[in-house]
């Protein structure tokens, strides 16, 4: 009998791991496969943050309104910006729920190769998953402190006052992903930077508070321009600028909002994802050694 010829059953995987030889490979594919993953990991970030806390998912509230009542009294009544003739804590928790979800995002997509250096270096799965995970688990805090927004406006339309939201709120689902886009691309820029480069983890927290200082979250870009017009192009380039007075304007009919600026923050939004993927997924082969 000749062995030679012995036929061998062709073998269906359902996942073969490969090395990879392009920049360009982002298994995205495989990340959908792993959707259910994504789900669990976005329930276990909620349960975790919040099983030994006493007050629990009040702190989706207590934070944006604590923020709110500080910018009031510094910036609104000490320092007397404008507000673009809105009511202050209105005008405030506009721009701190949009920049609240951005710097989420950012901040914990930042150190997820640190955060999670044990699970990578045991298991296989998409690596993308996890940052996924944290922008998919910010919605949830950011769709509480939308309804303490939306409250708000109910309370001051109750009090007579009434605001000129209008057609341009339809772009909310567009700004959202603007928002949790950026703040993954960067987020995981700066998480493969901080595999070599620890000191940089240090700066990110400190940096994005700097940054929302140079985004109009405590005045409209109309009194940064009228004001500061030798710095205003900083504050009018920043990409998050947009979203937020696209955010203003649609739901309080208060802003600057212009299709060519938002078109701008889209573009660079999808240039900072993309890189940001690319990157992620050179360093995710080899991060292991150096964390």
């Amino acid at each position: 009998m000749d062995t030679t010829s012995t036929d061998i059953p062709h073998e269906h995987w359902d996942l073969e791991i490969k090395p990879s030889n392009s920049l360009f490979q982002l298994h995205l594919k495989d990340v959908w496969a792993y959707r259910d993953l994504l789900l669990l990991l976005v329930r276990r970030d909620f349960v975790s943050f919040y099983k030994q806390t006493i007050l629990g998912p009040l702190w989706f509230f207590i934070q944006p309104i604590f923020t709110t009542i500080i910018f009031v009294f510094v910036f609104g009544n000490l320092a007397g910006i404008s507000t673009d003739g809105l009511p202050q804590p209105l005008f405030y928790i506009a721009g701190i729920t949009a920049w609240n979800y951005f710097s989420d995002c950012l901040n914990k997509t930042s150190t997820v190769f640190k955060d999670n250096a044990n699970i990578f270096g045991k298991v296989y799965f998409p690596r993308l998953i996890m940052p996924l995970s944290i922008v998919a688990s910010n919605l949830i805090r950011f769709g509480v402190q939308m309804l303490l927004f939306l409250a708000m406006i109910v309370y001051y339309w109750a009090s007579g006052r009434y605001f000129g939201i209008n057609w341009y709120v339809l772009l909310f689902p567009v700004i959202v992903l603007l928002m949790g886009c950026l703040g993954l691309g960067f987020g995981m820029i700066i998480s493969a930077m901080t595999t070599k480069y620890r000191d940089l983890a240090f700066l990110v927290t400190f940096g994005v508070q700097l940054l929302m200082y140079a985004t109009t979250v405590i005045y409209p870009l109309s009194t940064a321009l009228t004001k500061y017009p030798k710095y205003a192009w900083i504050i009018k380039y920043n990409p998050m600028t947009p979203i937020i007075e696209t955010f203003r304007y649609g739901f309080l009919g208060k802003g600057s909002f212009s299709w060519g600026s938002l078109g701008y923050c889209a573009g660079v939004t999808l240039v900072v994802t993309l890189l940001g993927i690319i990157i992620f997924n050179k360093v995710e082969k080899k991060f292991v050694d150096t964390v």
